[in-house]
């Protein structure tokens, strides 16, 4: 618990002094494989996220650690041999809504483009995604979004005795439930 507190103070002070933020220590990222041998399905609910929505910038933050699995022997060797998670014990993203300020957000959701650095197996890359944002209530933003991630493009080798277990190509969903972060 100390260690999202610390994770979420960085993530408000790496976003804009400026601006109306919203934060959530509780995000969820679920990850998807699938194979004609096995799928493999993961979610990690422990995500903190930052939006300021004076200028649309966002960033994430997630433990590789908090990942769950359905069988404890996938959830060792994803953190063991494919992520490598005390080598590289986080994974973050850093970027922004394009074109935010012509935005309006509303009850209804409101498809976007997020672009910006993902770092996954300390590798980053340049990212693109489409995505959505939708205003609950006053106090609350939900963003959504759902995008493809290479093995291959974060350096993430899998051993050719168990390629034809894990995709190539995994299936990212991410869930953002936001609060108003009053100081």
């Amino acid at each position: 618990m100390k260690k999202i507190v610390i994770l979420a103070g960085i993530l408000i002070g790496t976003v804009n002094a400026f601006g109306q933020k919203y934060l959530t220590q509780n995000g969820t990222i679920n990850f998807y494989s699938e194979t004609p041998l096995e799928n493999i399905e993961s979610v990690n609910n422990q995500v903190s996220s930052v939006l300021d929505t004076e200028n649309g910038n966002i960033v994430f933050s997630l433990l590789i650690k908090a990942f769950s699995f359905e069988k404890a022997l996938m959830q060792e060797h994803f953190n063991e041999k494919y992520l490598e998670s005390e080598k590289y014990p986080k994974s973050t993203f850093k970027g922004s809504i394009l074109d935010y300020s012509t935005y309006e957000l509303s009850n209804e959701p409101t498809k976007v483009k997020i672009k910006g650095q993902l770092t996954i197996h300390g590798v980053t890359k340049e990212i693109e995604v489409n995505g959505s944002l939708t205003k609950t209530s006053d106090s609350k933003i939900k963003g959504e979004s759902e995008f493809l991630v290479l093995l291959d493009d974060y350096n993430i080798k899998v051993p050719s005795a168990v390629s034809g277990n894990i995709a190539k190509e995994i299936k990212i969903k991410a869930i953002m439930n936001y609060e108003k972060f009053e100081k």
